[in-house]
């Protein structure tokens, strides 16, 4: 096996278990994509972009559809929430209080990722957060 932790690879969606959705990596390898790290509807025979998360002793590979590496899904995160904001006049009526279900929602990601991406957009000083929501900062918009 030519791959590493990272690589990029092409999937395929075989079938739905118990867990989440086996795939088919690169036409060549069995690997998983978990139900609880999945933000979008899949479907038998769908193609998608992922990466290697982890290669298991069995040899069979831990796949994610989002880059591994922590940097690159904060940047990722503050884009998707930016351009939520510029859809919706500069506000969105998320917070910390708002539930997992409505944030993935709205913006499909999981409510700590949200919390991760909101916090640095704060301390880059672009939005302001209340009890009503974010908004950004009047500069900004």
């Amino acid at each position: 096996m030519d791959l590493k932790v990272g690589d990029k690879v092409d999937l395929i969606v075989v079938r739905l278990t118990g867990i989440g959705f086996t795939v088919l990596v690169n036409e060549e390898f069995e690997g998983m994509l978990y139900r609880n790290e999945l933000y979008q509807k899949l479907e038998e025979g769908q193609k998608l972009v992922g990466y290697i998360k982890k290669i298991r002793e069995d040899g069979k590979l831990d796949v994610s559809l989002q880059a591994v590496g922590f940097k690159h899904t904060i940047v990722k995160n503050e884009i998707t929430i930016l351009n939520a904001l510029r859809k919706n006049n500069g506000e969105l009526a998320l917070h910390d209080k708002s539930s997992p279900d409505e944030i993935k929602y709205q913006l499909g990601m999981s409510k700590k990722a949200f919390k991760s991406a909101v916090g640095g957009l704060f301390r880059q000083k672009l939005i302001t957060i209340s009890d009503e929501g974010i908004k950004f900062v009047e500069t900004y918009s």
